[in-house]
């Protein structure tokens, strides 16, 4: 799947199963919320919490795809194309940084 196609894949989903999108307001803050259950999955799994009862059914996976479904659902209701955004996002990062991580002695 292409990131254009999930865009519209969600898109048609909210619009046929999920009735509506939430307001703008409301996703950003579902996206913060959804992050911080990656964060706190990540500092279970691989950091030193230890994990809760209600945390080890949790996958980070299914996490990671909340997170991404939010995001789409916001880039589909402020008109960001998440394809060229990337696109050009890349661009930005290999001008900027092209020289900077090759030199970086504590990536060596």
């Amino acid at each position: 799947m292409t990131i254009n196609e999930a865009q519209q894949k969600v898109d048609e989903w909210i619009k046929t199963t999920g009735v509506r999108y939430f307001s703008e307001l409301t996703n950003m803050a579902i996206l913060t919320e959804e992050v911080g259950e990656v964060a706190r999955l990540m500092s279970r799994k691989y950091g030193e919490q230890s994990f809760k009862e209600s945390d080890t059914k949790k996958e980070l996976d299914d996490e990671l795809a909340d997170v991404l479904w939010v995001l789409l659902c916001i880039a589909n209701q402020t008109g960001v194309d998440l394809t060229k955004a990337l696109e050009k996002n890349f661009e930005k990062k290999t001008f900027r940084d092209s020289d900077r991580h090759l030199h970086n002695e504590k990536l060596k």
